[in-house]
C-alpha cells in the first residue's frame, strides 16, 4: 500500500501527522507529505486508512503500489 498527499489540496490541518507521525511529516509551511516515498509498512494499513478518512480536505489518497 502507498499513500500520497495532494499538495494542491492540503491546507495544513496536520491531522495525518498527529495520527501517524511514522507515515507523514510537515514542512516549514505546515503542509504534509508522505514519508518513505509513501510506502506504508506492513501492519500500518489501518492507520494509513484512518488518516485518509480523517483528512478534512481529502488530500490523502491511496495509490497503486506497483
Amino acid at each position: 500500500m502507498k499513500v500520497r498527499v495532494n499538495s494542491d489540496l492540503c491546507q495544513g490541518h496536520s491531522r495525518c501527522c498527529s495520527l501517524a507521525p511514522e507515515l507523514f511529516e510537515v514542512d516549514d509551511y505546515g503542509l504534509s507529505s508522505a514519508l518513505n516515498d509513501g510506502e506504508v509498512p506492513a501492519g500500518m494499513e489501518q492507520k494509513a486508512q484512518l488518516c485518509i478518512d480523517s483528512c478534512p480536505e481529502f488530500a490523502i489518497e491511496m495509490v497503486d503500489g506497483k
